[in-house]
């Protein structure tokens, strides 16, 4: 089976969150299953640099503002996998983000940006830009790869299906109503029956109804976004898909993720060979300039620095946890307001409190190896890969009870503990009391090395690869291609 995955991001190519790094593991699973896989990538100076042995398979023209429009073939670095980029300069060849500027603003031009990148996975779908390989199924990824779905559908119908995977519904790629006619689209899509959402366009709305399936990252989150708390306006369209919204599970790269192998950490170690978390905690510690304390619970957040993420909890909860024993050492970037006050907190705090504003992927995978506990109490969270990196390197996760927090984390109450099923510790209310006292039973559980220890090795027994939800995703495929779909 020929399988076009399309995105914004990949890792470690361009990255501002876990998208990045589904897109890199989830087409690598599904080839080593045996499916035909390849990208779709929109030419971002940091693809188009990286990329190998890109040739011309198409020079298209002009289109979506672009004078100049290419796809390439070319491959993956690391993992050789074939990825097809549109090489448009005058549309993505720029600074900042995939999204922004350098200075957050939106790009004026996103609605032709990504636009184009669904009008191309189109095309490849019916046949007509790559004579040599077409896809029985394109899965789209977010609001930016969405117009595939309707491209497909209603504006050049293909003998392929469509699957859309949403990852983050509250990110909805909303554009000017006035600009319809940049899309090349029929305007009887203009309705609330296609892309109108409340007087706008919706790119995410256009995956959700017109994909064949639609996707999520985490069964919970399947469930919680066809209701109005979580459905962030569109719970409407999404119950009217029914049984055709399906939620899968993420996976995370086993391989990049493996504190036995992790070139990055103070000491290797594994379920058998503990002691080379303490000696990474050490390390960390004076690497941040934390004191060096042994009985101290170390809690890490590595995260988007956003209200969504629930770290104003962490803010409001932390000078009396740093009372009782806490230390916290945070990673991330994001709203000047939580930015400031993390760093206020490091002023009133020092050598409890470490803050370091950016991102930076080898100090991430020291946070994770080095504390007790990583923390993701989000007010909603689609999937989440934190506490998964959590779970494989024996660093509790405590989270909120939402999305795929609820279905990767197993709450430490009396009844999990004495059968060795808890993985981390689980609240429910968004509120700085119910996170605090949270970490106080995280602080007691650690306060008990038999306890703890137990906990640590059911977190890194548990099955976080790709191979599963490769399968299922396979599945999912191949019901697509039977008469009854």
């Amino acid at each position: 089976m020929k399988i076009l995955h399309v995105a914004a991001e990949v890792f470690p190519l361009v990255k501002t969150g876990g998208l990045a790094d589904v897109v890199a593991a989830l087409p690598v699973a599904l080839a080593e299953q045996g499916a035909d896989v390849r990208l779709l990538l929109p030419g971002l100076p940091a693809v188009m640099e990286s990329v190998l042995g890109a040739r011309t398979v198409i020079d298209i023209g002009s289109c979506f503002g672009a004078l100049r429009v290419r796809l390439l073939l070319a491959r993956m670095p690391g993992t050789k996998l074939p990825v097809y980029v549109i090489d448009a300069p005058y549309l993505y060849k720029r600074g900042g983000s995939p999204y922004q500027n350098s200075q957050g603003e939106e790009w004026p031009d996103n609605l032709q940006r990504f636009a184009l990148l669904g009008w191309v996975a189109a095309h490849l779908a019916a046949e007509d830009a790559d004579p040599m390989w077409a896809p029985d199924v394109v899965h789209a990824h977010d609001w930016h790869a969405a117009m595939a779905c309707a491209y497909m559908a209603e504006h050049l119908p293909t003998p392929a299906s469509s699957v859309f995977t949403v990852h983050n519904l509250a990110f909805q790629g909303l554009f000017p109503m006035p600009d319809w006619a940049l899309l090349g689209v029929a305007t009887r899509l203009l309705s609330a029956a296609g892309l109108e959402y409340h007087g706008q366009l919706s790119f995410m709305k256009a995956g959700l109804k017109f994909a064949t399936r639609v996707t999520t990252v985490s069964p919970n989150y399947a469930r919680e976004i066809a209701t109005h708390e979580f459905g962030c306006g569109l719970d409407g369209v999404i119950r009217e898909r029914g049984k055709q919204v399906l939620g899968i599970l993420n996976g995370i790269d086993d391989a990049l993720w493996n504190p036995a192998t992790d070139p990055a950490i103070a000491t290797r170690y594994d379920v058998e060979r503990l002691q080379g978390k303490r000696d990474c905690k050490r390390a960390l510690q004076a690497e941040l300039g934390l004191q060096p304390d042994d009985d101290a619970l170390l809690l890490t957040v590595v995260s988007r620095l956003t209200a969504q993420k629930g770290l104003d909890l962490v803010l409001a909860a932390m000078p009396e946890l740093i009372s009782a024993g806490v230390q916290f050492a945070v990673q991330g970037t994001g709203e000047p307001a939580l930015e400031a006050a993390f760093r206020m907190a490091q002023q009133a705090h020092p050598g409890r409190v470490h803050v370091f504003m950016g991102y930076d992927e080898a100090r991430a995978h020291r946070l994770v190896a080095g504390a007790d506990v990583i923390a993701v109490p989000s007010r909603f969270e689609p999937c989440g890969l934190t506490q998964m990196y959590g779970l494989r390197y024996g660093t509790l996760p405590l989270v909120r009870r939402v999305g795929g927090l609820a279905d990767t984390v197993i709450d430490a109450d009396p009844a999990t503990l004495a059968s060795g099923r808890a993985t981390g510790f689980v609240f429910d209310l968004a509120v700085p009391a119910a996170f605090e006292r949270c970490v106080r039973r995280a602080l007691a559980a650690y306060q008990n090395a038999d306890t703890w220890h137990g906990l640590m090795r059911s977190a890194m027994g548990q099955p976080l690869g790709w191979a599963g939800p490769a399968r299922a995703y396979l599945d999912l495929y191949a019901s697509l291609r039977s008469p009854a779909a």
